[in-house]
């Protein structure tokens, strides 16, 4: 047993979280003359140390995924799920979204497109929800700081999120409120290709560059803030706004994190820098969830797509479902420790 928690260990911390690049970053800046027990040594340690590891497992995680997400282009995507209806459909349509690591405001042009080709509105924001808040990517990378036990919660509250958010909007027939020339619309501008195992590699390592291109600036910004909290914040002002004390905490993180356009991966090292300042677990997933499933560019962008009862009702619902969680996890977050 003993050897089993050592090997898990060993994965979780030298492996997924890099641990020996911390040394490694650590050394290089002594070499060079910076003191890395002084606060700007420090936070140069954890920006070198936090970027190179994202970089290198954020290029590792698209390329698989990448692979396996070309089995699935949006119009078979589509014709799966046709094939389901209720809950079912919500179901499938939530871990659909797992493989696709679009941030926000990419899974709307495939939100729209399914919704053109005539899914149930329900169903296709159970996708919109869960395409950027959850996929394989951020497991990994959420294992990578908190462990194998935070990670898998996060992403299961994610997709009951998803499956509750895209079922009450076709319980209640909000379908209703998408824009008519969407509705009008019921072809899918996308086609299916058959591919070979060489053009699968290409898809992939194409996807690398773009995705690294799209979220470097995000991911850049996202470990400077980890950086300036983790080491120039006092440590009593970051538990009094965001500490389990604060019975409001969560709100203000959830309320905080919508405006704010990122996506998991440029969250991730700010998440990391208050987790080590003692925040609630909750507090820090209800950031991540509001920064990743709702900004103010994708909610420009559903805009366009949706009226503004739906629209309402979509970010009032994701926003509730966040908080709650929240609570959840601050009352219980112990549990996944």
């Amino acid at each position: 047993m003993l050897t089993i928690k050592s090997f898990f260990l060993f994965i979780q911390n030298q492996l997924l979280g890099m641990k020996w690049l911390n040394v490694l970053a650590g050394k290089f800046l002594n070499l060079i003359g910076i003191n890395t027990t002084e606060r700007l040594g420090a936070s140069l340690q954890f920006f070198i140390y936090d970027v190179i590891k994202i970089f290198v497992l954020l290029s590792v995680l698209i390329f698989i995924i990448s692979y396996i997400q070309s089995y699935f282009p949006p119009e078979r995507t589509k014709r799966i799920l046709g094939r389901f209806r209720g809950i079912k459909a919500n179901i499938l349509s939530a871990l659909l979204g797992t493989v696709t690591p679009f941030c926000s405001c990419s899974s709307i042009p495939l939100f729209i497109g399914f919704t053109r080709a005539g899914l149930p509105a329900g169903v296709t924001f159970s996708f919109l929800i869960s395409s950027p808040l959850v996929d394989l990517g951020s497991l990994v990378l959420l294992m990578s700081i908190f462990g194998a036990k935070i990670a898998i919660a996060y992403v299961i509250v994610g997709l009951i999120l998803a499956v509750a958010g895209g079922s009450l909007i076709e319980a209640l027939h909000l379908e209703r409120y998408v824009e008519e020339y969407i509705k009008a619309n019921s072809c899918v501008d996308i086609e299916s290709e058959n591919l070979t195992r060489r053009d699968r590699l290409i898809y992939a390592k194409d996807q690398v560059a773009f995705t690294v291109q799209k979220v470097a600036l995000y991911i850049f910004i996202g470990v400077a803030i980890g950086a300036l909290i983790h080491n120039w914040i006092p440590q009593e002002l970051i538990e009094r706004v965001l500490g389990t004390r604060n019975h409001f905490s969560v709100i203000i993180a959830t309320v905080i994190g919508i405006p704010m356009y990122a996506d998991i991966f440029g969250t991730i090292p700010i998440a990391e820098a208050l987790y080590s300042k003692g925040v609630g677990l909750g507090t820090i997933m209800s950031l991540m969830m509001a920064v990743t499933a709702l900004s103010l560019p994708s909610i420009i962008l559903l805009r366009k797509a949706v009226k503004l009862p739906l629209l309402v009702f979509f970010v009032g619902i994701v926003t509730t479902g966040i908080i709650f969680i929240g609570y959840i996890f601050n009352a219980f977050g112990w549990m996944f420790i």
